[in-house]
């Protein structure tokens, strides 16, 4: 599908779609350098093919290890094709719940890092006047959910940066794509979202049934990730990949649906919105 010997540098490659999309890499003959902090399942991807998977522990917090985990990728093996970001970390929990620190840490790994992981191989793949890069958001970067805020708060952050990029990168041979899942069988829905560390009971009726369907659906969600990391590998392979892959018939279902709710509420207030330039002000538009 792809050519011989891309080399791969995944986050977030310990468990669900990381996990996934490593195996499908390897699958594939591709060369990857998967990461995570769990070293111990990293290395267990590895195995038999020691010559062409570099497992390496990395928190894509840490600014100091992810610069070390581009350059060890660069002195092994000399390039980096494809740039994963998949590394991330949902929430359950009213707005209002969690706390200053916990906002911060939420911003810190859903955009700040996946940013900050982009722009350290950014030079090389300039240099080489060719890659891709993949980030994982959500269908939630762009569909705001009840008892997700500050989850939809990053992921609308990443979206709206990688968007930009892309229009940027794209004249020198990059290619970036923001890969927004729906439901997917991995860990998302279980204990590992963040809790807020407040609990307010007048919000308990908005956050208690996004609650039951994280405990309820975990292990039953119907999107299969081997198949979205397949859909990541036909990316990579395109001449002209998406700027936007949106996985699973759920996701297209609540765009929809939100795209029509979302145009009425801007329309219901159009003609007001619109009556505010100046007198006899001409309109120029923004070019993109």
């Amino acid at each position: 599908m792809s050519m011989p010997n891309k080399v791969w540098l995944i986050t977030g490659a310990s468990s669900g779609f990381g996990q996934a999309l490593a195996e499908a890499v390897i699958a594939n003959g591709d060369i990857a350098v998967v990461t995570a902090r769990r070293l111990d399942r990293l290395q267990a991807l590895a195995k038999g093919h020691e010559d062409r998977v570099l497992p390496l522990a990395l928190d894509v917090t840490d600014a100091g290890a992810r610069q070390a985990a581009v350059a060890e990728t660069l002195a092994r093996f000399g390039r980096i094709d494809v740039l994963a970001n998949v590394a991330g970390r949902g929430v359950a929990g009213a707005c209002e719940e969690f706390s200053l620190e916990q906002l911060r840490e939420q911003m810190e790994l859903n955009f700040f890092a996946a940013a900050e992981m982009t722009r350290a191989v950014l030079p090389q793949m300039r240099k080489q006047g060719s890659g891709n890069i993949l980030t994982v958001s959500s269908i939630a970067g762009l569909v705001a959910m009840n008892a997700a805020g500050p989850y939809c708060a990053a992921k609308f952050a990443i979206e709206g940066w990688t968007e930009a990029l892309a229009i940027e990168a794209r004249p020198l041979g990059i290619h970036v794509t923001l890969v927004e899942p729906g439901a997917f069988r991995t860990e998302f829905a279980g204990d590992v979202n963040m809790r807020p560390l407040q609990r307010i009971d007048a919000y308990r009726s908005m956050v208690e049934p996004f609650e039951t369907y994280l405990q309820t659906s975990a292990g039953k969600q119907m999107g299969d990730p081997a198949k979205a990391a397949q859909r990541m590998l036909e990316v990579v392979a395109s001449a002209a990949p998406p700027v936007r892959l949106m996985l699973g018939r759920d996701a297209y279902a609540i765009w929809e649906a939100t795209l029509a709710r979302r145009q009425a509420d801007l329309d219901s207030w159009r003609g007001r919105g619109e009556d505010t330039a100046f007198d006899g002000a001409e309109l120029v538009e923004i070019q993109l």
